[in-house]
């Protein structure tokens, strides 16, 4: 799916519409582009401060959350360059502790656009040559980037050997970028998913992972080795113990004793904060204190990710008694994350939009036992499964018998209300439709 975005600046969209004629309309893998377009600007990414690299099928966005909420704490100053955004194309780019301005990111992607006539980069190339000049020109100690797709041959991956590398959790998707056949790639889609993950790892580097099953972190640990790099990975280095109010880390290099509370719900949650704390351990100094990682996990927040939603326009067609939670996840093992999350929930009726590139009973299958009705929507502004179309899968393959196609979420939420028992709400299927939720509901992103 190409990415694109709109602005209500109006000089920030008249740089979009630019960057809309220019871009080929695709995703494109490869780092020949994105080095030329920096080289014309100088090599903003050979000026950042020290940099965090967070790649992963899920849970590198609520990594990277974690990561810049505990160097805040600690009180240093953070950049961190994230896709998608939700609401605003802003949210992609905080400088400094905060969301670029549109005075800066109008001008940043005219200075781009005026170099990139030629190279028909695509939209994240763009976009990613804009936040490292922007990371180069804005003080800061430390630069956390998200890898858009893959990591290998992904556009933040022109970026020098960071102080860390990190790899979150692994997973299928974006199979048709990832799993082409190439001559010496593993032919097993989770390996060679593993294998374009890694591909982030560089000589100098320190490198954390999570844990992934035996065959694949053998593959995680020889592509360390071809970097000598020493490897941090969960199990066999650190690993975070459930608590009843929260959690532990631990690790064999020393643990952190007071408990660890996360105000981002599911199981998933509390080994991403793991991440983190493994990347920043492995640092040089200086690493943030235990209390530094205790308030920082704490603060930390990433929005469409089993959030609650507020008070708003969406909220208010149902009973004060029902909560609505939001999440973006749209993979097969975002499906497993949800699943655990909810694993001591009673069933929820469930809203739910997802692209049509995405396998939507892989995503649904393993949750579908807490499904106590089904409400399709569409993706407004993208290509989706058609919500009859996606009744009739989840009836035939789930035997979920109480599915209803809806024009779009407000609809679906006053089917619930007119025709369901009580009970909470879960939206879920894709994060272009959590950020149409959010704006909606009045909770825009800051």
């Amino acid at each position: 799916m190409p990415d694109h975005a709109h602005s209500s600046d109006p000089a920030v969209q008249i740089q979009l519409d630019r960057l809309a004629a220019l871009s080929p309309g695709r995703d494109i893998l490869g780092l020949e582009r994105i080095a030329e377009l920096c080289a014309r600007l100088g090599n903003p990414q050979n000026q950042l401060p020290r940099i965090f690299h967070v790649a992963g099928t899920n849970g590198k966005g609520s990594t990277c959350a974690y990561l810049r909420a505990i160097l805040e704490a600690q009180g240093r100053r953070v950049h961190s360059y994230t896709s998608p955004h939700l609401v605003r194309f802003n949210e992609r780019i905080r400088l400094a502790g905060t969301l670029i301005d549109n005075a800066l990111l109008a001008a940043l992607l005219e200075e781009v656009l005026d170099v990139a006539a030629d190279l028909q980069a695509s939209f994240f190339e763009v976009t990613t040559a804009a936040a490292f000049l922007a990371f180069a020109r804005t003080p800061a100690d430390d630069c956390i980037i998200e890898v858009g797709l893959g990591g290998r041959l992904d556009a933040t991956n022109i970026i020098p050997a960071p102080a860390v590398c990190g790899i979150a959790s692994l997973g299928i998707d974006h199979e048709a970028f990832l799993l082409a056949p190439e001559e010496g790639v593993p032919a097993e889609a989770i390996e060679r998913i593993a294998w374009e993950k890694t591909g982030i790892f560089k000589r100098g580097a320190a490198l954390a992972t999570l844990a992934y099953p035996d065959h694949v972190m053998k593959l995680v640990r020889d592509r360390a080795a071809a970097v000598d790099g020493t490897l941090f990975s969960e199990g066999d280095g650190w690993a975070v113990v459930p608590e009843i109010n929260g959690f532990r880390w631990q690790s064999n290099s020393g643990s952190i004793a007071p408990t660890l509370r996360s105000r981002m719900a599911g199981a998933h949650q509390m080994r991403n904060a793991g991440l983190a704390i493994a990347m920043l351990r492995s640092t040089p100094d200086p690493r943030p204190t235990d209390d530094d990682i205790v308030r920082g996990v704490a603060a930390a927040f990433w929005p469409g990710r089993m959030q609650p939603l507020g008070k708003g326009p969406l909220t208010g067609l149902l009973s004060d008694s029902a909560t609505i939670w939001l999440d973006g996840g749209h993979n097969p093992d975002a499906g497993a994350a949800l699943a655990m999350a909810l694993a001591d929930q009673p069933p929820l009726h469930i809203v739910c939009g997802l692209l049509k590139n995405k396998d939507a009973m892989g995503f649904l299958r393993p949750f579908a036992n807490k499904i106590a009705s089904f409400q399709a929507v569409p993706i407004p502004g993208h290509e989706h499964h058609h919500p009859k179309d996606l009744c009739h899968r989840v009836q035939s393959d789930l035997g979920i018998t109480d599915a209803q196609p809806c024009e779009n979420v407000a609809a679906a939420l006053r089917h619930i209300a007119r025709h369901r028992q009580a009970g909470d709400v879960l939206i879920c299927g894709s994060l272009y439709l959590a950020g149409v939720v959010l704006d909606t509901n009045g909770e825009i992103p800051v």
